[in-house]
Formats: C-alpha cells, sequence, structure tokens
C-alpha cells in the first residue's frame, strides 16, 4: 500500500498542486519526487537549438520554473524539502490546489496538440500586430476573452480605433 493510498483511508484526498522551482531545475525535481513516490506531471515541448554549428532538438518545460505535484497537503513539508523546489504556488502563504480535472485536461489536449510557450497577454500590455494589414502596429490590450481586443491609436491625427483579433497574431511590444 502506497503513502497515498494510506491518506486516502484516512480521509485525506490528493490533489494536484504547482511547485515553483529554481530555474532550469524543473527536470530534476519532478526525477527526484517521482523516485519518492510523489506524482508529478511535466508538460515538455520540443525546440530545436543550435549548438557548436549543429542543431539539435531538446524537451523543455511548456510553464519554465512550475512542475505540477499530485499530493495530500500534509505531505507539504517533505515535498518542499528538495533542494530547487521553492514553494507551491497560492495565496497569502497558503497552497492552493488546482481545480479537480485541470491537469488531467491540459494532458488530454497537449496529447492531441503541439504546444510552446507564449508570453501572458493581459489587459492594459502594449503589444505589436505580427501580421495583416496592421503588420508592425503597436497597441494596447483592451479586453482579453476568447479574441482580443486591441486599441490602436495614431497619435498623429488624434484618433484611436478598436481592432479585434486572435491572440496569435500579437506580440508583446519590446
Amino acid at each position: 500500500m502506497t503513502q497515498t493510498d494510506t491518506m486516502q483511508n484516512l480521509g485525506l484526498k490528493p490533489h494536484w498542486y504547482v511547485a515553483y522551482t529554481l530555474p532550469r531545475h524543473e527536470k530534476s525535481i519532478a526525477d527526484r519526487l517521482i523516485h519518492q513516490d510523489v506524482e508529478t506531471y511535466l508538460p515538455l515541448y520540443s525546440s530545436v537549438r543550435k549548438w557548436n554549428r549543429r542543431l539539435v532538438e531538446i524537451e523543455l518545460p511548456l510553464f519554465p520554473g512550475y512542475v505540477f505535484v499530485k499530493m495530500v497537503i500534509t505531505d507539504k513539508v517533505r515535498v518542499l524539502s528538495h533542494p530547487g523546489l521553492i514553494r507551491l504556488v497560492g495565496f497569502n502563504g497558503n497552497a492552493t490546489a488546482l481545480p479537480d480535472g485541470e491537469v488531467e485536461r491540459l494532458r488530454s489536449i497537449l496529447g492531441v496538440w503541439k504546444a510552446e510557450p507564449y508570453p501572458f497577454l493581459t489587459a492594459g500590455k502594449q503589444i505589436r500586430v505580427k501580421s495583416g494589414p496592421f503588420a508592425n502596429v503597436e497597441g494596447r490590450i483592451v479586453r482579453r476573452k476568447g479574441k482580443m481586443r486591441l486599441i490602436v491609436s495614431l497619435e498623429l491625427i488624434q484618433r484611436s480605433i478598436l481592432l479585434e483579433m486572435d491572440a496569435f497574431e500579437a506580440q508583446l511590444a519590446s
């Protein structure tokens, strides 16, 4: 009987939490936790990098700095004792469990579609349109729900327009 089974018999149910790690420690932390019978999930994506004049395909974390950990909250101290693991993500110093099914949904999505990291775009961020008739025009995100709404201001004539576009058509302005 595993420790998780014992905890379930005591009425404590394991939940998925997000562990924040030191940069580039995600894989080693996930491996160490797995060796201690802690269920982890570290989504990876393939990236091609150039090293010593040759192209190399490597697996990188989809969410740099984070590892998903399934545990009973009473195991928090044991899990956090791993070097390179900083804290569990939460509010006011308390670890917050992910909603039930969230990691399973992520696993099933990544089983079907390829994914790679992308800057988190929120209302108020300055962005630049990458393609289409407004390519290279900069604006500010007004609202992000489904399609992104972007205000583009033409300062020369003191006018603004509201564009609605998909997030993949924009990038953060430098």
